[in-house]
This record gives C-alpha cells, sequence and structure tokens, in this order.
C-alpha cells in the first residue's frame, strides 16, 4: 500500500519506494555554490544552463560548516514525481490540481504536543543565536546577492482581519544574524498585509515554513484571479490530501506555522525599514531567475526581523536549484490548473489539456491542446487562447495545437508549428500588455513598442488545422500493436 503524505518525511518514504526518483549522498558539500553546481549535473533541468538534465530529488547528508543539517533538493523537480506525490497520471496534474482549487479544504489549528516543527526552539534573544550558523542557506552562484531560502512559504494574516491568511513562496536573502530581506511582487496579497501594517506603524507577524508536504507548495503557488483575495492557498493542499493542513501557534509571534514543517522561522516584517539586497557582496545580482537569468540585486527591500526559529530533530533544509524545472513544476501546475478550468467553463470541452513549457518556468509560455468538433469551432482555439492570457496575467506566448499533438513532447509542438501554421496569417500579436518584471527582454530600451518595464507583446501561435482542412493533415496511419512482446525492458512500469 502506498504512503499516506501528510509531511515532507512521507513524501521522501513514498519516493524511495520508485527507482530513479530519489538518491542520497554523504559526501560533504559546501552549500556556497557548490550544491546547486553539483545538482545542476543531476536533476536541475529546465532552462538551467546546458549541459544538464531531469533527474531524481537529492539529500545532501554531510553540509560543509554545519554538522547537524541536511539539505533536499529538487523534489519537485520532474513532473513525472509531482504526478507520483499527488497520485495522478502526469497528463492529468492540471485537471487533478484545478478539482482541488475549487474544492478546498481548510486548515485547522493543532496543540503544540501535536506539531513536530517544534521539537527544537531556538530563540533569536538568546546571545549565541545566529540563523548564518543555525541553518546552511544556500547560494545558486558564486555572484548570488547572499545565502538565500529558495523555499521559504511565507504565511501572514490581514492586520485588519485575522481570519484572513495568506501563504506565498518569497526570496529570502540572509542578511545579519538575525534579519532577512524579503522581495515582495506588487500585487500579492501578503504585500497589501504589509503595507497595511507599514500604515499603521506596527510591524507584521509571519512564520517562514520550509520542508513541507509537496502538495503543500504547488497550491501555495496559485494566483489571483483563480484564488483571489481572503483565498487561503493551504486549503488546495487539503484538498489534495483530502484531510486538512495542520497548523500550530508560534513561539514568539502571534501567527501560525504549518505544524509539520521541518524547519519554522518566526519573525516580523518591520514598518519602515529597508535594506540593499546585496549590501554585504555588492555582487549587484541578487540570485538566478526562473526565465534563466541572474535578476538585479534590489536596492531597497523590506526586513525581517527573526524572533525564533524551530524545527525538527533532524531537520531537512529544502531548497531548488533555478532556474529549473522544480520552479516549472511549482509555478506551471497552478498556471495550468487555472487555464484549465476558466477555458472548461466558457466552452466545454473544447480544450483537451494545457501544458505551461519549462522554457517558460511555467510562466510565460502556454501549450494549448484544442479539439474541433464542428464548423462552428472555428475560431474557438483563439478564445481560449484568448481566456487563457487573461486568467494568467503572466503568460507570454501561446501555441495552440491540435489533440493528435503531444503537448509535453517538444518536437511534436515544433512539428505542429512547422507543418501547420503560416506566420502571416496564424500569428496574433497584442501589444502593450502586462507581463512580468523578471522578463529582460520585456523592457523599454529592448523595444521603442514597449511602454515601461514588464510591458509586454502578447503572442499567439495558432498550429492548429482550419476545420475545412483537417483531411489533408491526418498523420500517417500505423498500425496498432503492442510492442511489450518485442522490447518488454524498455516498458516495464516501476513500482
Amino acid at each position: 500500500m502506498e504512503n499516506k503524505i501528510n509531511d515532507l518525511r512521507s513524501a521522501i518514504a513514498l519516493l524511495q519506494r520508485h527507482d530513479g526518483q530519489y538518491i542520497e549522498t554523504d559526501r560533504p558539500v559546501d552549500p556556497n555554490a557548490e550544491l546547486a553546481g553539483v545538482y545542476r549535473h543531476i536533476g536541475a533541468g529546465g532552462t538551467v544552463k546546458r549541459p544538464t538534465r531531469t533527474g531524481p530529488a537529492m539529500m545532501f547528508n554531510s553540509i560543509k560548516g554545519f554538522p547537524h543539517s541536511r539539505i533536499l533538493v529538487g523534489m519537485h523537480a520532474s513532473r513525472e514525481r509531482a504526478a507520483l506525490l499527488l497520485g495522478c497520471e502526469p497528463s492529468e496534474l492540471a485537471k487533478h490540481v484545478g478539482q482541488a482549487v475549487k474544492k478546498p479544504v481548510a486548515p485547522v489549528v493543532v496543540p503544540a504536543a501535536q506539531a513536530p516543527c517544534q521539537e527544537q526552539v531556538f530563540y533569536a534573544d538568546d546571545p549565541d543565536f545566529d540563523l548564518r550558523k543555525l541553518l546552511p542557506a544556500p547560494t545558486n552562484t558564486p555572484i548570488d546577492a547572499g545565502p538565500f531560502f529558495c523555499l521559504g512559504l511565507v504565511l501572514a494574516s490581514d492586520p485588519e482581519d485575522s481570519s484572513l491568511t495568506d501563504v506565498t513562496i518569497h526570496r529570502l536573502c540572509v542578511q545579519e544574524r538575525d534579519e532577512l530581506s524579503m522581495f515582495l511582487a506588487a500585487g500579492r496579497h501578503i504585500e497589501v498585509f504589509r503595507k497595511k501594517a507599514e500604515d499603521a506603524g506596527k510591524p507584521l507577524p509571519v512564520t517562514i515554513n520550509m520542508g513541507l508536504d509537496p502538495a503543500i507548495y504547488i497550491g501555495a503557488c496559485f494566483e489571483a484571479p483563480t484564488t483571489p483575495f481572503g483565498y487561503n492557498e493551504l486549503g488546495v493542499a487539503g484538498a489534495l490530501r483530502q484531510q486538512p493542513v495542520e497548523l500550530v501557534q508560534g513561539v514568539a509571534v502571534k501567527e501560525k506555522a504549518i505544524a509539520r514543517a521541518e524547519i519554522i522561522i518566526e519573525g516580523e516584517l518591520l514598518p519602515g525599514v529597508r535594506v540593499r539586497e546585496d549590501q554585504h557582496t555588492n555582487t549587484g545580482h541578487a540570485m538566478p531567475e526562473f526565465p534563466g537569468y541572474c535578476g538585479e540585486a534590489n536596492p531597497s527591500l523590506p526586513v525581517i526581523k527573526v524572533k525564533a526559529v524551530t524545527m525538527r530533530n533532524h531537520a531537512i533544509l529544502q531548497t531548488l536549484v533555478g532556474p529549473g524545472e522544480e520552479h516549472t513544476t511549482l509555478a506551471g501546475l497552478p498556471t495550468e490548473a487555472s487555464i484549465r478550468n476558466a477555458v472548461e467553463e466558457a466552452i466545454p470541452g473544447f480544450l483537451q489539456n494545457v501544458y505551461a513549457h519549462t522554457a517558460g518556468g511555467g510562466k510565460f509560455l502556454g501549450i494549448l491542446q484544442v479539439k474541433k468538433r464542428q464548423p462552428s469551432d472555428e475560431g474557438r482555439q483563439g478564445q481560449a487562447a484568448l481566456i487563457a492570457l487573461a486568467t494568467y496575467s503572466e503568460l507570454k506566448n501561446i501555441i495552440l495545437v491540435d489533440e493528435d499533438v503531444d503537448i509535453f513532447d517538444s518536437d511534436d509542438i515544433l512539428w505542429a508549428m512547422t507543418t501547420r501554421m503560416q506566420g502571416d496569417v496564424s500569428i496574433t500579436n497584442i501589444p502593450g500588455i502586462r507581463g512580468h518584471q523578471l522578463d529582460p527582454s520585456q523592457s523599454p530600451d529592448y523595444s521603442t513598442s514597449i511602454r515601461g518595464n514588464g510591458i509586454s507583446c502578447k503572442t499567439i501561435f495558432d498550429c492548429t488545422v482550419p476545420w475545412a482542412l483537417k483531411d489533408r493533415f491526418e498523420r500517417a496511419p500505423f498500425m496498432e500493436v503492442d510492442p511489450r512482446p518485442w522490447a518488454p525492458e524498455l516498458f516495464t512500469q516501476t513500482k
């Protein structure tokens, strides 16, 4: 019987039952760039500089300078692994996650005695406390602004209404013994909470939750309008697991933490305090961003004053190496689910599947597979693309293909673009639309048509066959046979 997943350790236990999904090493590794350099070759995938590959999750059991720590990377760095961890087929992930977001299961609060995350407690007012020595926050490259917690799920509540809670993954750079800088993108709900608190001259209590059930991370990556203001994304994980996420009251701040997390950092976002992200390194860079480039260090970021750190015994620090396949999974599955739900509601039965392609980091490039069932469906592919762009504003390019094209096979997508598209009639450009600030091509110095940073030209590539010509574009009709008797070793499924 398969493991029932309710935390990171039970998820790892499941992966250990499946060949090729998880490995460990006891060879010492430096968290400063070396660990990321190793995993780039093991399994980072995505838009990481070549050579790279998609491979297993990897546990580093011996961290230089941190004799009591271990680091896990790559938990989400494979679509197949994500499906295994969520209990569905890889091709069904968008549907599976999309159903969960429509039927959330609210989290529950448990007593401290039932919260493994508080097995160890370290208070920041202890003279010996130093976050830089307690936790091995890694760097991805030698030019990072500093050590980062890359999978820190920040939980905070509206200071005017504590029933409104949000969880979001943010870029967190270790700055001092008890200080982190935090990058908050405009429009995020936690940024709304922070501004409310700052306007009132008060700090905003937060918990930073690390080492979680993979379903929690995936659910947390949903964005508006799919999850509007007031929607607690922990409910998505609750629906995926059919049991509520357990929360516990923090030990040092008036905020909840995820009870079965590996590590919790409790702190307060300080009002009116800002720091330069690379103040200790002066590299000019932050860290690798999902589009594949090293982003610029932010000159003025809010500060979290750490109040305490709690953790499980023999805690696992979970991180990612990016830009890579792990980011594609985390960002892409909510993207796919959001688009699928929206298009299905508007045009029932027309959209067959959707893939937030890894080349776009799960955000910029969407492949939509559609099925024209009658003459009046001609043109609906464009409607589906417009719905997708409206549903997920960070999308930049949409590629539309027919039902006979494998959207998870880039060769098949490019084949459709080559044989079923004519540039003068099949490409639609929509200029002047808000995109994503981390796309380096979306800036006025790249094109005079761009009015400001983050403004983009959205493009729809229609690689579907016109309804009237469908008979002319049938793929070569191979005989349907079962190949297993001829090559059984190629078709053995590992259980």
